[in-house]
């Protein structure tokens, strides 16, 4: 059955932007241009327009947001949102131990052979768990589906961990972990490390800038396949 508003040739979509989302509707075949106009329509003020945006789709294939793909036409009843990618430098500065917590992604035994540089990774990733510990920064884990491809590396200590979860999204930001900051009170900053830097830890920190943290990667314990798949993610 027809969408009512596609009839009259608009189209229903869910805009959300930072925490907030609101439905309303556009054109038949609105592109990016109309879209980014849209956004500021339905939020004003709200949006920076002197920071980088990066305007996703939901994917049901996928389960979660993903990049606008190119040449991207509004053809259907669909869910967008608007991420800022690029935090004011007034924002950001020294880490402190009671508003920051770590983010370990997917250092897993089944990518050792595939990631490029995994040794050094985890040897950055050591001194990051155990710096965790002395300075008492809660520390979340993730595992990309543990069944097939194992739990993280024997090397990393994950003793005391406050979380250490499964998952088969990219991104690390499913409600356990929101949960999990919840908990945390005061916290801003999130240290992101572990593989890969153009799919998984790219889409946790747009997740995550998203809802408002400081995103912090560190970029000497992060890598991919490719090298060129990593030094794009990081730019």
């Amino acid at each position: 059955m027809a969408d009512t508003h596609s009839s009259n040739n608009h189209v229903p979509v869910l805009f959300s932007f930072s925490v907030f989302s609101r439905p309303s509707s556009v054109s038949l075949g609105s592109g990016y241009e109309a879209l980014i106009q849209k956004f500021l329509s339905v939020f004003g003020n709200q949006i920076d327009v002197q920071r980088k945006l990066v305007l996703q789709c939901f994917s049901e294939e996928w389960g979660q947001y993903i990049d606008l793909p190119k040449g991207f036409k509004v053809s259907e009843k669909c869910r967008l949102r608007l991420v800022p990618l690029q935090m004011d430098t007034t924002t950001l500065g020294n880490l402190s131990p009671v508003t920051t917590v770590f983010f370990c992604c997917d250092m897993q035994e089944r990518f050792r052979p595939a990631i490029k540089y995994f040794g050094d990774i985890i040897s950055v990733g050591q001194r990051l768990l155990q710096g965790a510990r002395i300075l008492g920064i809660p520390v979340l884990v993730s595992e990309q589906y543990p069944k097939g491809l194992g739990s993280t590396v024997q090397e990393l200590d994950l003793i005391g961990a406050k979380l250490v979860f499964p998952k088969t999204k990219f991104s690390m930001v499913l409600p356990e972990v929101e949960a999990a900051l919840a908990e945390i009170p005061g916290v801003r900053s999130v240290v992101l490390f572990g593989v890969e830097t153009h799919v998984c830890i790219q889409q946790t920190a747009l997740d995550l800038i998203g809802r408002g943290f400081e995103v912090h990667i560190v970029a000497d314990a992060t890598s991919s396949r490719s090298m060129m798949d990593r030094m794009f993610a990081l730019e």
